[in-house]
């Protein structure tokens, strides 16, 4: 096995870590089934993957398609709405129904679908949408990172933004840069860009976790101060 071949499957594991581990504890800490769905669908993607590099599959392949698909999903709807509707739930208390929850995965599921389907006939069209996605969601998470700054939270907010950064790069290369010297597998594109999901999904949940602390520490102040002038009325 090469070099390269090696930190490339380095790099995968340690999304697939990161992604099952954090999504099941955005669910588990904080019931944010936006955050913690996408993250586990982001791993479950980089485990399909993973399967089909060590297998050596090609293209007429179901893990191809499969791939194909969740690339799309997420790309499209999951590490964009959804990304920012999850990080709501800190950033202004959000709190979806079950109904917008499904709703929401829905029609992640029906983009990726019809990308899937028709993203070659889309070509540049399809790779401008990502890219300016990409960039409304960034816009957000600039916010996020401010929000943390603001609450005294620099560590994870520098974090947060150098993550920021790093997937805006990956994102805005995807489909319009080639690494120079990398294969035609484009192995040295992924491993920088499957550590960067990696490191993305971390930090924000490190993030999420910060902003929501002190969103409850703020309300149990609150609330023993109504109950100081309850108290002394």
């Amino acid at each position: 096995m090469a070099l390269r071949e090696l930190f490339f499957l380095i790099a995968d594991v340690w999304m697939i870590t990161v992604g099952f581990t954090f999504g099941w504890k955005f669910i588990r800490n904080y019931g944010n089934y936006l955050l913690g769905l996408e993250w586990i669908i982001v791993a479950t993607s980089g485990s399909n993957f993973l399967v089909y590099a060590l297998l050596g599959a090609d293209e007429s392949s179901p893990m191809y398609t499969a791939a194909h698909f969740l690339d799309a999903f997420s790309r499209s709807v999951g590490i964009t709405l959804i990304l920012v509707m999850g990080l709501m739930g800190a950033t202004h208390r959000y709190k979806p129904s079950k109904a917008t929850d499904i709703g929401v995965f829905a029609f992640a599921a029906a983009v990726g679908l019809v990308l899937q389907l028709f993203g070659e006939r889309l070509g540049l069209s399809l790779a401008i949408f990502y890219v300016v996605v990409n960039v409304l969601t960034t816009l957000f998470l600039i916010y996020f990172s401010k929000r943390l700054w603001s609450i005294g939270a620099k560590g994870p907010a520098i974090w947060t933004g150098l993550a920021t950064a790093a997937a805006f790069v990956v994102a805005a290369t995807y489909d319009f840069v080639r690494i120079p010297g990398d294969d035609a597998a484009h192995t040295l594109f992924y491993i920088a860009a499957l550590s960067t999901w990696g490191f993305q999904m971390c930090t924000y949940y490190l993030g999420y976790r910060a902003l929501h602390a002190h969103n409850e520490a703020a309300d149990a102040e609150a609330e023993q101060r109504a109950q100081t002038r309850v108290a002394g009325a």
